[in-house]
């Protein structure tokens, strides 16, 4: 069988998705139940479908309901089966997005952070223990979703299967794939299965499984005018597949959304058009930018709805295009992407393909998307019309109006038809509409009407045109009123609580154990040891992650925050017998498999790493042998990287032999490619810019090292470090359950003046009263050098970073949000060592 053509109440063809019969065109925001509280799902729901989106697409995330290794929560906020139901009541379809990977810049991308504690199993793979695990997931959320599929009893019109597998190394992508789908068929899904690329390897994503339609996620430079031809190209490609093109995520701007429907999309869903919020430990630490960073608490790229649930101009935007396409009904939706429509010409910028479709009975819209920032006119079947800066008219052409009772056929309308009826033309433009009908032509100023060939013909600009309600005969409109914004609250008094949370021993170990295997999945740790640094200049520490906060002999250090990376500390202020404490708190494991940084591997596990002692330095930059290019035997002699040679970017290899009594490290200084280091004839690995480092065993090794010849580079220079591991730490640790209670507990407190000044690595525990608010409430620190978790409502809110910190994406780094309803809040404030002494000035409530 072939699921593709054969699903009854929901059908994918060429031609386009089909739902009980009706051809459709959909419009999809990404609406995320784990990242707002159950209080406001029914009011974004709503909020959606009165955006004109028809359906929303949902990721569920295997590690919000698999809290520890066999406990499962679907109650709460984990209630998903309520949230499903919720979208059916709200008219809404859904995607849904079990995995088991969802990325989403979710802790782990959703895998739990215990599969990493087994060193045999594979994630993302065809691999039994990894299965066996995905299993228990799909045991477990698969029956929810196959219950409420369309039409029996709910909203479900498509699954999806993992997520952009095409990203990451898979070895068996059709056996792993194949293995996801029979999953999926055994518990009864029916509606079509999608798997969704997120760089264009539609066999990367899908494994080429039958049964399984590809799907494409685009995320081009809003501005570039070649979106159109990307776009078509894989319209032609899952055409031939005999599939529509599904777009399960792009940008949200509503005039690159046009182009990809004048490209043959039929399924447009902009990722993240409905912003929430990442509550507790839920956030990942990711590779945007830079490689490493951290996703902030605000989870919002700008959407038509930000994260405390306000519109933004965008948001009109999406009504104007729903009224488009509801207004084309079948016709669009039946619509394909015809041949570029060579008879336009703009003077301003513009896409290098004109896009067009034909309808389906007769006629064309043609996409006329302006890139500029000034007034412009384009010449359209020899017509000059006006177009706005930022917009992309879907101009109609030639099109016949007998479907609307009317005998006469709309040759060109520079502006988006917003509503039809017998005898009533309603367009959105801001600049002047120019209507040929039956060969006849008109201008129609903003917010005016004409009356050509017995047809009323309005045109209103495009604030209106959003909050349109209905248009009578006669050409009277109904328009809704604007929503009101927020208002502020002055300055918040806090109160210090006098207790702090308990700690639970975790045992003594000869090296620092990962949280994980201590039972943290989310939370934090402290390990604890005295250890003699009489002639010890230095401290090495290796495989850190997410934030490490040091003290040795009373002092803190900054923050460190290197997923993984090697990082060196001075300790030349202290010598003999020590106490050395670590506070490691998990930030979020990674979402996206990236080799540059060993914390940012998908699966990677979170603790303090290794702390070494260094017990002396030795430069080995000289001495290597030179092999490759023309170099002969016996071998010439340069120091690293000095080889000279006309064959740049031809790959050369140096070798030396390095000797230390103890463990060491080769640390490469001048790393700007990749290069490849095998040690002793092994396996190469790659050694990277961010961590130009190679830990190795005492004794002596052969190293050999592999870059291309770059002669115009900042040179190598290589330095061996003897080190000696510092052991017996003892371990505590706090997860978040934890936290959470004693942040939920009532404790005895006082009230303190502001500024509160903090000694790094002091901790402050403060109560907040927050006056009510039936939207919820914006908390921001004026402060520095602190990081922020906050706790209301019995459920940890997020966390925030202020002062020296890493990156943050995703959304705004600054301020928690107090859903409404959630009392008392509680902040847990930890002074960072750094460029200013740790300071709250004012706690401001919006």
């Amino acid at each position: 069988m072939n699921r593709t053509e054969t699903v009854d109440a929901v059908r994918l063809d060429a031609r386009g998705v089909w739902i009980a019969g009706r051809p459709r065109t959909l419009l999809c925001a990404s609406l995320f139940y784990f990242r707002l509280p159950r209080e406001q799902w029914r009011q974004r729901l709503a909020q959606v479908r009165a955006s004109g989106y028809t359906c929303v697409d949902v990721y569920l995330p295997w590690n919000f309901h698999e809290l520890a290794p066999g406990r499962w929560s679907f109650e709460g906020r984990r209630d998903v089966a309520a949230f499903l139901d919720l979208a059916h009541e709200a008219g809404l379809y859904v995607i849904a997005r079990p995995g088991p990977y969802i990325c989403s810049e979710w802790d782990g991308g959703a895998l739990p952070a215990w599969l990493g504690l087994d060193p045999e199993l594979r994630v993302r793979q065809n691999e039994p223990r990894y299965l066996e695990q995905v299993t228990a997931w799909f045991d477990q959320v698969l029956p929810l979703l196959a219950g409420r599929q369309y039409p029996a009893n709910g909203p479900v019109v498509m699954v999806q299967l993992e997520n952009e597998l095409d990203f990451f190394d898979c070895a068996d992508r059709a056996g792993y794939l194949t293995a996801l789908r029979e999953a999926a068929l055994g518990h009864g899904i029916t509606v079509p299965l999608i798997a969704c690329a997120g760089q264009g390897d539609l066999a990367g994503a899908t494994g080429d499984v039958d049964g399984i339609v590809p799907a494409c996620n685009f995320y081009p430079d809003d501005d570039s005018p070649d979106i159109e031809a990307e776009v078509r190209r894989y319209a032609d490609l899952v055409a031939a597949r005999g599939v529509p093109l599904l777009v399960t995520e792009t940008n949200r701007r509503h005039r690159t959304l046009r182009r990809l429907l004048a490209s043959g999309a039929k399924l447009i869903a902009p990722y993240l058009q409905s912003s929430g919020w990442n509550f507790g430990y839920t956030p990942s630490c990711g590779n945007w930018g830079r490689p490493g960073n951290f996703i902030s608490h605000g989870y919002d790229f700008g959407g038509y709805v930000t994260s405390t649930g306000v519109e933004r101009p965008e948001y009109a935007e999406a009504q104007v295009l729903a009224r488009v396409v509801e207004t084309w009904g079948d016709r669009l939706a039946l619509a394909v992407a015809g041949a570029p429509d060579t008879d336009v010409a703009c003077d301003f910028p513009t896409s290098s393909v004109a896009a067009a479709l034909d309808l389906h009975g007769g006629g064309r819209l043609v996409a006329v998307p302006h890139l500029g920032t000034d007034p412009g006119t384009a010449a359209v079947r020899g017509v000059p019309v006006a177009v706005a800066p930022g917009s992309c008219p879907l101009m109609a052409v030639d099109v016949p109006l007998r479907p609307w009772g009317v005998d006469a056929t709309l040759t060109l309308a520079s502006a988006d038809l917003v509503a039809a009826m017998d005898g009533v033309l309603v367009f959105s433009s801001d600049v002047p509409v120019t209507v040929v009908l039956d060969g006849t032509r008109t201008e129609i100023p903003v917010s005016e009407r004409r009356t050509l060939a017995g047809m009323t013909l309005l045109a209103l600009p495009s604030a209106q045109a959003a909050r349109l309600r209905s248009v009578d005969r006669v050409g009277a409109v109904s328009v809704a009123d604007a929503p009101n914004p927020p208002a502020e609250s002055p300055p918040t008094a806090v109160r210090r609580r006098r207790e702090v949370p308990p700690e639970e021993r975790a045992g003594r170990h000869a090296l620092p154990p990962t949280l994980e295997s201590l039972g943290v999945y989310r939370g934090r740790g402290v390990y604890r040891t005295t250890t003699d640094l009489t002639d010890v200049d230095e401290l090495l520490l290796t495989g850190a992650a997410d934030i490490v906060d040091l003290t040795v002999a009373g002092r803190t250090h900054p923050s460190i925050a290197g997923f993984g990376a090697a990082r060196r500390i001075d300790v030349r202020d202290v010598s003999g017998s020590v106490a050395i404490e670590a506070g490691v708190e998990i930030w979020g494991h990674a979402n996206f498999d990236d080799a540059r940084l060993p914390a940012l591997r998908l699966g990677a596990l979170r603790g303090l790493g290794t702390l070494w002692k260094v017990r002396g330095t030795t430069d080995v930059s000289a001495l290597w042998t030179v092999h490759g290019h023309w170099a002969g035997a016996p071998a010439p002699v340069r120091v690293l990287g000095g080889w000279s040679s006309t064959r740049v970017a031809a790959p050369v290899t140096y070798r030396r032999t390095v000797h230390s009594p103890t463990a060491s490290a080769l640390r490469l200084e001048g790393v700007v490619e990749p290069l490849r280091v095998s040690v002793n004839d092994g396996e190469p690995e790659t050694v990277h810019a961010e961590n130009p480092w190679l830990l190795l065993p005492a004794g002596s090794h052969r190293i050999s090292l592999t870059l291309p010849h770059h002669p115009s580079g900042p040179g190598l220079r290589a330095e061996l470090l003897a080190l000696d591991a510092v052991r017996d730490w003892s371990c505590a640790v706090q997860n978040d359950e934890l936290l959470t209670a004693f942040a939920a507990r009532p404790g005895r407190a006082e009230e303190v003046p502001l500024p509160l000044a903090l000694a790094p690595g002091e901790e402050a525990w403060l109560d907040l009263d927050l006056p009510a608010s039936a939207d919820g409430r914006l908390v921001r620190l004026d402060a520095t050098q602190v990081r922020v978790t906050g706790w209301a409502g019995g459920e940890c809110v997020g966390r925030v970073w202020l002062g020296d910190r890493p990156a943050f994406s995703g959304g705004d780094p600054d301020s928690l949000w107090v859903p409404p309803g959630w009392s008392r809040l509680t902040l847990l404030v930890r002074g960072i060592a750094g460029s200013e002494v740790p300071l709250v000035r004012t706690v401001w409530a919006r």
